[in-house]
């Protein structure tokens, strides 16, 4: 069966690098119209754009904090508005470590960044486009977990898993609470992903040779292996597919 997004729009947020910028190109090479957001900046998101038009794609490019309600309107408004349509397929890529932080040495405001840049704007996002996808009695939502959801991640990042595990357990709620609207609800779940920002800050060499050598296929994941999943479940192919979590890791984390 061939995957065809055709007509679809699609809006990946946190998508101007990366696993979001993976996940963009793949959604329009399969034929959806898609919404890329950055927070920051704008040159790299406008690389996507530039590459997904490269390739025959549509893409607009909307800058936009997604941890404020505000400008989560006017990301998803502005989407709309460019392809004529309210959002299809919701990609919720956007989130961050922020910083390792040992919890003797957590203040309220790193725990408030970090719960809102992964839980907050996941709840809020998918707040903002369920009305158009019930209207129309189709949706495909993807939220961004992580393996830390199971594992509590390094150290210095105790809150971090917690947020990750809240979107897997606020995913399955949210499937529930949407499945009689014609709505998927899922999770991607990426272990050890390199070519991201993320372990380029956050994870010394050393770190990174040991943890590729204790994965089962003896490599890192890249951003097209997160986004070969997260395009299955936008496609028709997992429409009786939800609440469910996809486990991209390479086998180090197996339930």
């Amino acid at each position: 069966m061939k995957i065809d997004l055709t007509g679809k729009i699609a809006l990946v947020t946190g998508s101007n690098a990366g696993i979001g910028r993976a996940i963009a190109m793949a959604l329009a090479a399969n034929g959806a119209k898609v919404g890329v957001n950055c927070l920051r900046n704008v040159q790299q998101g406008q690389e996507t754009v530039d590459a997904i038009r490269a390739a025959g794609g549509e893409a607009v490019l909307v800058q936009a904090d997604v941890t404020d309600l505000e400008q989560i309107d006017k990301l998803v408004s502005e989407v709309e508005k460019a392809f004529g349509g309210t959002v299809d397929i919701l990609v919720n890529n956007a989130g961050h470590l922020v910083q390792r932080v040992p919890n003797t040495e957590m203040t309220v405001d790193m725990y408030n960044t970090i719960m809102d840049v992964n839980m907050k704007s996941t709840v809020f996002m998918c707040k903002r486009v369920l009305g158009g996808m019930k209207a129309k009695g189709y949706g495909r939502i993807v939220n961004m977990s992580s393996v830390a959801a199971h594992n509590g991640g390094g150290p210095g990042s105790s809150i971090y898993a917690a947020s990750k595990a809240a979107v897997m357990a606020y995913s399955k709620g949210l499937a529930k609470e949407v499945a009689g609207n014609g709505i998927t609800v899922n999770n991607v779940s990426p272990g050890f992903i390199g070519n991201t920002m993320f372990h380029a800050t956050f994870t010394s060499d050393a770190a990174r040779e040991a943890t590729i050598n204790s994965i089962p296929l003896k490599r890192e994941g890249t951003p097209e292996d997160v986004a070969g999943a997260v395009l299955y479940l936008a496609s028709d192919l997992a429409a009786y597919l939800t609440g469910e979590t996809i486990e991209i890791n390479g086998g180090m984390f197996m339930r």
